[in-house]
C-alpha cells in the first residue's frame, strides 16, 4: 500500500525540503497543494516546472497529486472554470502528477443544477486529461460529501479521465459507512484521503488512530496498492500540534493497519 502525504500539513515549507521529509519518514509521494502562496503555484515557469519534476525523481518521491482548490459544480459562467482547469492540468501534467484533486463546491440550490454544471466542464476537459496522463479525481467535499451524491454526479461525466478522491471524513460526516461508501465510489475511485479528529463537533487534526475515524473499516475495503494519503489540516485548526513529529508514526500506523 503506497502512502502518500498532503502538504496542506507543512504550508510553506520549501519543496525540497518537504520531498526529503516524506523520504525519510517512509511516505512514498506527495499530495501537492497548489496555492499561491505555496511553493508549487500555477505562477512556476517553466523552469521551475522542471526543477520541481527533477527533485521528486531524485528522491524516488511521486508527485501523487496536485490538489487545486477548483469548484466544477460552483454557480457562475462555465468559461472561466474550464479554464482554471485546463492550466491546472498543465502544470499537473509538468511536474509529472498523477492527478489534479478538484472540489464541488456546489453551493446552494438543486444538487441536478450542480452535478449539471459539473458535468459539462469536466467533460470538456477530459480529453485533455487524458493526453496529458492526467486524472481528473473530484473530492467527496462541501456540497457532494456523500459518496452517494459525488458517484451520481460521476456517473453522469462517464469519462475514465474523471474521478474520485475518498475524503473519509466527510463520508463519515454525511453518515455514510465505509462499506457503503466503497460501494458507491469503487468504479471511480483514484484513492483515499484519510484524517483523524475527536467528534463530529470538533475537527482539529489528531494523530491517526487517536480519534474516530474508522481507518481501519477503510483501509481493509481498498485494493492492495490503492494509494491512501493522510491529509492533516493544520492551517484550518491553529490548535492542531505540529505535524513534523508525527510523520513517522503516522506511516508506521497506516503500514500496520494495512499489513493486519
Amino acid at each position: 500500500m503506497p502512502l502518500a502525504l498532503a502538504t496542506l500539513g507543512l504550508p510553506g515549507t520549501p519543496l525540497d525540503q518537504l520531498v526529503g521529509l516524506a523520504a525519510d519518514h517512509g511516505w512514498h509521494g506527495l499530495e501537492l497543494r497548489c496555492a499561491s502562496d505555496q511553493p508549487i503555484r500555477l505562477q512556476l515557469d517553466p523552469g521551475q516546472r522542471q526543477h520541481a519534476a527533477r527533485t521528486f525523481a531524485r528522491a524516488g518521491i511521486v508527485p501523487l497529486t496536485l490538489a487545486s482548490y477548483i469548484g466544477v459544480a460552483a454557480p457562475g459562467p462555465d468559461g472561466p472554470v474550464v479554464e482554471d482547469l485546463l492550466a491546472h492540468l498543465r502544470l499537473a501534467a509538468d511536474l509529472g502528477c498523477r492527478h489534479l484533486r478538484v472540489f464541488p463546491h456546489g453551493g446552494p440550490g438543486a444538487i441536478g443544477a450542480a452535478d449539471a454544471r459539473a458535468v459539462y466542464r469536466l467533460r470538456e476537459v477530459a480529453g485533455q486529461a487524458t493526453l496529458l496522463g492526467v486524472r481528473v479525481l473530484v473530492e467527496t467535499h462541501d456540497s457532494h460529501r456523500s459518496a452517494t451524491a459525488l458517484a451520481g454526479m460521476l456517473d453522469q461525466v462517464g469519462r475514465p479521465a474523471v474521478g474520485a478522491v475518498w475524503d473519509l471524513l466527510h463520508t463519515w460526516l454525511a453518515d455514510e459507512t465505509p462499506t457503503g461508501a466503497c460501494r458507491s465510489l469503487a468504479p471511480h475511485l483514484g484513492y483515499v484521503q484519510v484524517k483523524d479528529v475527536a467528534s463530529a463537533t470538533d475537527l482539529t487534526p489528531l494523530a491517526l488512530g487517536d480519534g474516530v475515524l474508522p481507518i481501519a473499516e477503510c483501509l481493509r475495503l481498498l485494493p492492495r496498492q490503492s494509494w491512501v494519503a493522510w491529509e492533516y489540516e493544520a492551517p484550518w485548526h491553529p490548535r492542531a500540534a505540529p505535524l513534523t513529529p508525527r510523520l513517522r508514526a503516522g506511516a508506521d500506523y497506516l503500514t500496520r493497519l494495512r499489513s493486519a
